[in-house]
Protein backbone atom coordinates (compact mmCIF):
# COMPACT_ATOMS: atom_id res chain seq x y z
CA UNK A 1 0.00 0.00 0.00
CA UNK A 2 1.12 3.26 -0.81
CA UNK A 3 2.08 5.88 2.17
CA UNK A 4 -0.56 8.43 3.36
CA UNK A 5 -0.34 12.25 1.82
CA UNK A 6 0.78 14.47 3.73
CA UNK A 7 -2.56 15.75 4.18
CA UNK A 8 -4.07 12.49 6.35
CA UNK A 9 -1.23 12.85 8.39
CA UNK A 10 -2.48 16.51 9.47
CA UNK A 11 -5.52 15.79 9.51
CA UNK A 12 -4.59 13.43 12.19
CA UNK A 13 -2.64 15.51 14.07
CA UNK A 14 -5.16 17.98 14.37
CA UNK A 15 -7.65 15.68 15.37
CA UNK A 16 -5.88 13.90 18.16
CA UNK A 17 -4.09 17.35 19.52
CA UNK A 18 -7.76 18.92 19.67
CA UNK A 19 -9.53 15.88 21.18
CA UNK A 20 -6.77 15.90 24.30
CA UNK A 21 -6.63 19.33 24.48
CA UNK A 22 -10.78 19.14 24.57
CA UNK A 23 -10.27 15.86 27.44
CA UNK A 24 -7.86 18.42 29.51
CA UNK A 25 -9.33 21.79 29.50
CA UNK A 26 -12.94 21.09 29.33
CA UNK A 27 -13.81 18.02 30.88
CA UNK A 28 -10.57 17.35 33.49
CA UNK A 29 -9.90 21.05 34.16
CA UNK A 30 -9.30 19.97 37.70
CA UNK A 31 -8.86 17.15 39.83
CA UNK A 32 -12.39 14.85 40.68
CA UNK A 33 -13.76 11.68 40.95
CA UNK A 34 -14.10 10.34 37.48
CA UNK A 35 -18.14 8.87 37.42
CA UNK A 36 -19.21 6.12 35.83
CA UNK A 37 -21.73 8.05 33.61
CA UNK A 38 -18.85 10.72 32.63
CA UNK A 39 -16.07 7.37 31.86
CA UNK A 40 -18.97 5.88 29.21
CA UNK A 41 -19.48 9.21 27.54
CA UNK A 42 -15.84 9.89 27.21
CA UNK A 43 -15.33 6.00 25.87
CA UNK A 44 -18.22 6.67 23.47
CA UNK A 45 -16.67 9.89 22.11
CA UNK A 46 -13.19 8.62 21.68
CA UNK A 47 -14.81 5.42 19.79
CA UNK A 48 -16.87 8.05 17.66
CA UNK A 49 -13.91 10.04 16.85
CA UNK A 50 -11.67 6.76 15.12
CA UNK A 51 -14.73 5.65 13.61
CA UNK A 52 -15.29 9.37 11.91
CA UNK A 53 -11.48 8.75 11.35
CA UNK A 54 -11.65 5.32 9.74
CA UNK A 55 -14.33 7.11 7.40
CA UNK A 56 -11.98 9.73 6.47
CA UNK A 57 -9.19 6.55 5.61
CA UNK A 58 -12.10 5.22 3.53
CA UNK A 59 -12.62 7.64 1.54
CA UNK A 60 -9.39 9.15 1.09
CA UNK A 61 -7.14 6.31 0.90
CA UNK A 62 -9.76 3.03 -0.43
CA UNK A 63 -11.87 0.52 0.62
CA UNK A 64 -8.53 -1.71 2.06
CA UNK A 65 -7.09 1.00 4.21
CA UNK A 66 -10.29 1.72 5.52
CA UNK A 67 -10.75 -1.87 6.62
CA UNK A 68 -7.35 -2.28 8.07
CA UNK A 69 -7.50 0.63 10.02
CA UNK A 70 -10.93 -0.58 11.28
CA UNK A 71 -9.19 -4.58 11.77
CA UNK A 72 -6.31 -2.76 13.45
CA UNK A 73 -7.87 -0.46 15.66
CA UNK A 74 -10.27 -3.54 17.06
CA UNK A 75 -7.21 -5.70 17.62
CA UNK A 76 -4.90 -2.70 19.66
CA UNK A 77 -8.36 -1.62 21.38
CA UNK A 78 -9.28 -5.57 22.36
CA UNK A 79 -6.00 -6.28 23.76
CA UNK A 80 -5.77 -3.16 25.48
CA UNK A 81 -8.64 -4.53 27.83
CA UNK A 82 -5.97 -6.18 29.82
CA UNK A 83 -4.21 -2.80 30.23
CA UNK A 84 -7.09 -2.31 32.39
CA UNK A 85 -6.61 -4.78 35.24
CA UNK A 86 -2.84 -3.70 35.08
CA UNK A 87 -3.63 0.06 35.77
CA UNK A 88 -6.13 -1.26 38.16
CA UNK A 89 -3.35 -2.92 40.21
CA UNK A 90 -0.85 -0.07 39.97
CA UNK A 91 -3.39 2.34 41.56
CA UNK A 92 -4.69 0.10 44.02
CA UNK A 93 -0.85 -1.33 44.91
CA UNK A 94 -0.21 2.75 45.48
CA UNK A 95 -2.88 3.71 46.53
CA UNK A 96 -3.82 6.67 44.24
CA UNK A 97 -6.78 8.63 45.53
CA UNK A 98 -9.57 8.05 42.80
CA UNK A 99 -9.12 12.19 42.17
CA UNK A 100 -5.29 11.53 40.61
CA UNK A 101 -5.95 8.77 38.82
CA UNK A 102 -7.29 10.68 35.36
CA UNK A 103 -3.88 12.69 35.74
CA UNK A 104 -1.46 10.45 36.03
CA UNK A 105 -2.72 8.26 33.04
CA UNK A 106 -2.90 11.01 30.76
CA UNK A 107 0.43 12.86 31.96
CA UNK A 108 1.76 10.07 30.53
CA UNK A 109 0.52 10.71 27.03
CA UNK A 110 3.40 12.15 25.21
CA UNK A 111 5.62 9.56 26.57
CA UNK A 112 3.14 6.53 25.47
CA UNK A 113 2.48 8.15 21.62
CA UNK A 114 6.69 8.50 21.00
CA UNK A 115 7.44 5.03 22.15
CA UNK A 116 4.41 3.50 20.38
CA UNK A 117 5.75 5.94 17.04
CA UNK A 118 8.93 4.00 17.81
CA UNK A 119 7.72 0.18 17.96
CA UNK A 120 5.76 0.87 14.79
CA UNK A 121 8.43 2.80 12.07
CA UNK A 122 10.83 0.15 13.78
CA UNK A 123 8.75 -2.86 13.31
CA UNK A 124 7.82 -1.89 9.67
CA UNK A 125 11.43 -1.04 8.96
CA UNK A 126 12.83 -4.61 9.87
CA UNK A 127 9.75 -6.24 8.25
CA UNK A 128 10.35 -4.63 4.99
CA UNK A 129 14.19 -5.19 4.99
CA UNK A 130 14.80 -8.11 6.98
CA UNK A 131 11.47 -10.41 6.01
CA UNK A 132 12.27 -13.36 8.83
CA UNK A 133 11.76 -11.12 11.64
CA UNK A 134 7.96 -11.66 10.57
CA UNK A 135 8.23 -15.21 11.86
CA UNK A 136 10.26 -13.13 15.62
CA UNK A 137 7.00 -11.30 15.81
CA UNK A 138 5.09 -13.99 15.32
CA UNK A 139 6.38 -16.78 17.43
CA UNK A 140 6.41 -13.44 20.61
CA UNK A 141 3.10 -13.50 19.84
CA UNK A 142 2.46 -17.51 20.00
CA UNK A 143 4.37 -17.13 23.08
CA UNK A 144 2.67 -14.24 24.87
CA UNK A 145 -1.02 -15.50 24.16
CA UNK A 146 0.27 -18.99 25.32
CA UNK A 147 2.06 -17.40 28.61
CA UNK A 148 -1.04 -15.64 29.46
CA UNK A 149 -3.34 -19.00 29.99
CA UNK A 150 -1.02 -20.00 32.15
CA UNK A 151 -1.86 -19.89 36.01
CA UNK A 152 -0.60 -16.54 37.50
CA UNK A 153 0.25 -15.27 34.26
CA UNK A 154 -1.52 -11.53 35.58
CA UNK A 155 0.38 -11.58 38.99
CA UNK A 156 1.72 -7.97 38.75
CA UNK A 157 3.74 -5.95 41.31
CA UNK A 158 4.69 -2.31 40.79
CA UNK A 159 7.47 -2.33 43.21
CA UNK A 160 9.02 -5.00 41.60
CA UNK A 161 9.04 -3.17 37.94
CA UNK A 162 12.92 -2.09 37.39
CA UNK A 163 11.72 1.20 35.93
CA UNK A 164 10.03 1.40 39.37
CA UNK A 165 12.81 0.33 41.17
CA UNK A 166 15.51 2.74 39.59
CA UNK A 167 13.06 5.89 39.70
CA UNK A 168 13.45 5.11 43.91
CA UNK A 169 17.32 5.26 43.52
CA UNK A 170 17.69 7.88 41.66
CA UNK A 171 14.96 10.14 43.91
CA UNK A 172 13.89 9.58 47.05
CA UNK A 173 10.14 9.17 47.13
CA UNK A 174 7.84 10.96 49.83
CA UNK A 175 6.22 8.44 52.21
CA UNK A 176 2.62 10.34 51.44
CA UNK A 177 0.94 12.28 48.56
CA UNK A 178 1.07 16.24 47.79
CA UNK A 179 -2.28 17.02 46.48
CA UNK A 180 -1.49 16.26 42.39
CA UNK A 181 2.48 16.70 42.52
CA UNK A 182 4.75 14.69 41.22
CA UNK A 183 7.93 16.44 42.20
CA UNK A 184 8.33 18.44 45.49
CA UNK A 185 11.54 20.20 47.11
CA UNK A 186 11.89 19.34 50.82
CA UNK A 187 14.83 19.49 52.72
CA UNK A 188 16.53 21.27 50.20
CA UNK A 189 16.50 18.55 47.24
CA UNK A 190 14.01 16.98 45.34
CA UNK A 191 11.56 14.27 45.77
CA UNK A 192 9.71 11.98 44.27
CA UNK A 193 5.85 11.17 45.37
CA UNK A 194 3.84 8.49 45.12
CA UNK A 195 2.09 9.98 41.64
CA UNK A 196 5.40 10.11 40.66
CA UNK A 197 6.19 6.23 40.82
CA UNK A 198 2.72 5.85 39.68
CA UNK A 199 2.92 7.35 36.63
CA UNK A 200 6.88 5.62 35.82
CA UNK A 201 4.46 2.38 36.74
CA UNK A 202 2.23 3.36 34.20
CA UNK A 203 4.60 3.96 31.36
CA UNK A 204 6.16 0.66 32.14
CA UNK A 205 3.01 -1.00 31.39
CA UNK A 206 2.92 0.60 27.94
CA UNK A 207 6.40 -0.50 26.76
CA UNK A 208 5.20 -4.10 27.67
CA UNK A 209 2.35 -3.52 26.24
CA UNK A 210 3.66 -2.28 23.04
CA UNK A 211 5.93 -5.49 22.60
CA UNK A 212 2.87 -7.50 21.81
CA UNK A 213 0.32 -5.01 20.28
CA UNK A 214 2.39 -3.67 17.94
CA UNK A 215 3.74 -6.93 16.21
CA UNK A 216 -0.24 -8.24 16.37
CA UNK A 217 -1.36 -5.22 14.29
CA UNK A 218 1.61 -5.49 11.86
CA UNK A 219 0.19 -9.03 10.92
CA UNK A 220 -2.69 -7.06 9.82
CA UNK A 221 -1.22 -3.90 7.49
CA UNK A 222 2.49 -2.92 6.84
CA UNK A 223 1.13 0.93 6.27
CA UNK A 224 2.86 3.17 9.20
CA UNK A 225 0.08 5.60 9.00
CA UNK A 226 -2.57 3.12 9.52
CA UNK A 227 -0.37 1.28 12.02
CA UNK A 228 0.31 3.84 14.32
CA UNK A 229 -3.02 6.14 13.76
CA UNK A 230 -5.46 3.15 14.45
CA UNK A 231 -2.73 2.77 17.36
CA UNK A 232 -2.90 6.23 18.96
CA UNK A 233 -6.57 6.26 18.67
CA UNK A 234 -6.84 3.14 20.65
CA UNK A 235 -4.54 3.94 23.64
CA UNK A 236 -5.99 7.07 23.91
CA UNK A 237 -9.70 5.46 24.23
CA UNK A 238 -8.01 3.15 26.79
CA UNK A 239 -7.37 6.08 29.44
CA UNK A 240 -11.20 7.50 29.04
CA UNK A 241 -12.51 3.53 28.87
CA UNK A 242 -10.48 2.63 32.35
CA UNK A 243 -12.87 4.62 34.64
CA UNK A 244 -15.70 2.93 33.03
CA UNK A 245 -14.67 -0.03 32.99
CA UNK A 246 -12.49 -1.24 35.69
CA UNK A 247 -15.09 -2.19 37.95
CA UNK A 248 -17.30 -4.38 34.75
CA UNK A 249 -14.60 -5.98 32.96
CA UNK A 250 -13.36 -8.28 35.96
CA UNK A 251 -17.07 -9.70 35.79
CA UNK A 252 -16.48 -11.03 32.47
CA UNK A 253 -13.71 -14.22 33.39
CA UNK A 254 -13.41 -15.62 30.02
CA UNK A 255 -12.27 -11.94 28.30
CA UNK A 256 -8.49 -12.50 29.39
CA UNK A 257 -8.26 -16.35 27.92
CA UNK A 258 -10.47 -14.51 24.46
CA UNK A 259 -7.46 -11.84 24.73
CA UNK A 260 -4.76 -15.08 24.87
CA UNK A 261 -6.47 -16.77 22.03
CA UNK A 262 -6.46 -13.56 19.93
CA UNK A 263 -2.63 -13.45 20.28
CA UNK A 264 -2.49 -17.08 19.38
CA UNK A 265 -4.32 -16.29 16.38
CA UNK A 266 -2.41 -13.75 15.06
CA UNK A 267 0.84 -14.93 15.77
CA UNK A 268 -0.20 -17.65 13.90
CA UNK A 269 -1.43 -15.78 11.18
CA UNK A 270 1.66 -14.37 11.04
CA UNK A 271 4.05 -17.29 10.75
CA UNK A 272 1.39 -19.00 7.66
CA UNK A 273 1.33 -15.97 5.95
CA UNK A 274 3.64 -16.61 3.40
CA UNK A 275 2.37 -20.25 2.40
CA UNK A 276 -1.60 -19.98 3.75
CA UNK A 277 -2.56 -15.86 3.68
CA UNK A 278 -5.86 -14.62 6.06
CA UNK A 279 -7.56 -11.89 4.56
CA UNK A 280 -8.54 -9.11 6.30
CA UNK A 281 -12.19 -9.61 6.34
CA UNK A 282 -11.27 -13.20 7.37
CA UNK A 283 -9.45 -11.60 10.71
CA UNK A 284 -12.12 -9.48 11.57
CA UNK A 285 -14.70 -12.16 11.57
CA UNK A 286 -12.39 -14.26 14.16
CA UNK A 287 -11.51 -11.37 16.43
CA UNK A 288 -15.50 -10.70 16.63
CA UNK A 289 -16.74 -14.76 17.38
CA UNK A 290 -13.71 -14.89 19.82
CA UNK A 291 -14.53 -11.84 21.77
CA UNK A 292 -18.64 -12.68 21.43
CA UNK A 293 -17.89 -16.14 22.50
CA UNK A 294 -16.03 -14.73 25.54
CA UNK A 295 -18.55 -12.26 26.91
CA UNK A 296 -21.57 -14.69 26.08
CA UNK A 297 -19.76 -17.84 27.77
CA UNK A 298 -18.81 -15.12 31.01
CA UNK A 299 -22.66 -14.04 31.21
CA UNK A 300 -24.03 -18.36 31.18
CA UNK A 301 -21.45 -19.31 33.51
CA UNK A 302 -20.28 -15.92 35.90
CA UNK A 303 -17.34 -16.33 37.89
CA UNK A 304 -18.57 -18.10 41.19
CA UNK A 305 -19.25 -15.43 44.15
CA UNK A 306 -17.80 -15.64 47.83
CA UNK A 307 -19.01 -18.52 50.25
Amino acid sequence: MVGAPTYMWMIFGVAIVAAIAVDLTVFHGKAQRITLRMALLESAAWVGLALVFDVCVYVSLGHQAGLEFFASYVVEKSLSVDNIFLFLLIFHALGVPAESQHKVLYSGVIGALAMRAAFVFAGIALLRHFHPVLFVFGGILLATGIRMLSPGAREFSPERNWLVRLTRRVLPVTDGYRGESFLVREGGKWNATPLFVALIAVEAMDIIFAVDSVPAVLAITRDSFIAYSSNVFAILGLRAMYFGLADILPRFRFLHPALAAILIFVGAKMLIADKIPISTEVSLGMLAAILLIAVCASILWPRPGPK
